[in-house]
């Protein structure tokens, strides 16, 4: 259950942040300033109060299922979500913040383009950073040959549904 509760949790919270780049873009380019204003306002809430347990959810299960791995793999995911929460806490969720204060305010300037860009920015590297822990997860749960393992370890080598026998 930890390993699908886990990535559950890593689709979810990377899904969310694509959305609110996609969005965040396309307002900016098709929509006028309430659009923008409500889709800034939306991000902030409900997205935030979705995407940060979905991250906490990730964090704690992902270092619960690293303990004892000494795949290299594992140690290339902890750095990556080191930097992903490190990124969403010191810019992220300020600039989330900030952009839905200006935008209530009506304050389009050249502040508000400049934490905008900063953002969309900091939200593309974290996407790719998500996208890059997701592999690596599939990785690591195929095995050293493409071998599958199921919840309980046991690996089907490559064919879904078939376990290897066990040797006399």
């Amino acid at each position: 259950m930890g390993k699908r509760l886990h990535l559950a949790a890593a689709l979810l919270a990377t899904v969310i942040v694509a959305v609110f780049c996609a969005a965040t873009l396309t307002v900016e380019r098709l929509g006028a300033r309430p659009q923008i204003a409500l889709v800034k306002q939306l991000i902030v809430f409900p997205g935030l109060a979705i995407l940060i347990p979905a991250l906490v959810v990730t964090g704690l299960s992902g270092n619960r299922l690293a303990r004892g791995h000494r795949h290299p793999l594992v140690g290339r995911k902890m750095t990556r979500m080191r930097l992903i929460a490190g990124n969403g806490i010191l810019i992220l969720v300020p600039c989330a913040l900030y952009l839905s204060h200006l935008a209530s305010a009506n304050r389009f300037d050249a502040r508000f383009a400049t934490i905008q860009g900063l953002e969309i920015c900091a939200g593309i590297t974290n996407i790719v950073l998500m996208a890059l822990n997701i592999r690596d997860g599939l990785r690591i749960r195929r095995g050293p040959q493409g071998d599958v393992t199921d919840d309980r370890g046991a690996r089907n080598h490559g064919r879904p549904g078939i376990r290897p026998r066990r040797p006399l």
